[in-house]
């Protein structure tokens, strides 16, 4: 029988691998962190880092992330490759239930799933997705060089994603329903700057179109109810991201603790659920800034955190 784990870290983005650095240089000695893929969660798509403390100059969130995985190994965090579909708790004990068909129990968990980005809804978004339509300029950003192409939304990624393909692209339309933006006032400042973008306001996308090639135009609506199509090949999406809760969901269709209406996890200051021993972090979290140095601060907590909770269970 394999021995139980003291904690047990769901999610490999900046708040899994700092929980994973903080609990095992703290002194738990049995820590694993499940990540289905490549360490470092959705911040390694970004082209562009410049609000990390103590970083300075370009740096891409590949370049960013690319150590800590290293660094947490250094002091005894295992990675296990796997899927987990659903975290429970039996007493004083959590099972790690995984696609694999197989389970690991511990003893505490920390979760920090993130989200993923969400749709807009428009007509030809989904039939079109990966045909021309984008959730990632770093990914998909170098297939339209020299082109011409349209950025939706108007918060802090569209606006420095749609930055990074006006080096790229000929010229980088920026669709957005409002007529002001929710970014930082330096980002709108280099947008307005910037000769090669095109802001199309007060304007909310109606439908994406093609051919059996994919994405040849977007139709956008105004206030007024006016049409205007824009001719490009590729259409990149930033509305926002919607939680990814799915492990919390029980057999029962239940969380396992207290959500609020939106899916987010309801946590304390120090990252407490409403189940003792289950901390959640990053961006699935409760008025989550959903900021790389937010979440790692949030490990960091709910580390120190689990390392309490442990000792104070098994020398109870």
């Amino acid at each position: 029988m394999s021995k139980i784990l003291d904690c047990a870290i769901i999610g490999g983005g900046p708040a899994g691998l700092t929980a994973g650095l903080y609990t095992t240089r703290g002194g738990l000695e049995n820590v694993t962190m499940f990540e289905r893929g490549m360490p470092g969660g959705q911040i390694m798509n970004s082209s562009e880092i410049e609000n990390y403390p103590g970083v300075t100059g370009e740096i891409t969130g590949m370049d960013l992330m690319t150590p800590w995985p290293q660094q947490c190994q250094k002091f005894g965090l295992k990675h296990e490759m796997v899927n987990v579909t659903r975290v429970s708790k039996s007493g004083n004990v959590f099972t790690i239930h995984k696609e694999d068909g197989t389970a690991t129990d511990s003893h505490s968990v920390i979760i920090g799933t993130g989200s993923s980005p969400r749709r807009v809804g428009f007509k030809g978004e989904d039939e079109l997705f990966g045909k021309g339509v984008s959730t990632c300029a770093t990914c998909d950003g170098f297939f339209y060089k020299a082109k011409e192409v349209a950025v939706i939304g108007g918060g802090d990624t569209a606006l420095e994603e749609a930055l990074y393909l006006a080096k790229i692209c000929s010229k980088v339309y920026i669709v957005h329903r409002r007529d002001t933006f929710r970014s930082a006032p330096n980002t709108i400042a280099r947008v307005q700057r910037t000769e090669n973008i095109e802001l199309v306001l007060n304007s909310t996308p109606d439908e994406v179109y093609g051919d059996a090639m994919g994405v040849t135009g977007l139709r956008v609506k105004n206030k007024e109810g006016e049409i205007r199509d824009i001719i490009v090949p590729g259409v990149f999406t930033f509305v926002g991201n919607d939680v990814n809760n799915e492990t919390l969901i029980q057999e029962d269709k239940s969380f396992l603790c207290d959500m609020n209406d939106q899916g987010q996890v309801i946590v304390d200051i120090s990252m407490n659920t409403s189940i003792a021993g289950l901390f959640a972090t990053g961006d699935m979290r409760i008025a989550a800034p959903k900021q790389v140095v937010s979440a790692a601060g949030d490990g960091a907590v709910a580390a120190l955190q689990a390392i309490s909770y442990v000792d104070e269970l098994l020398n109870d």
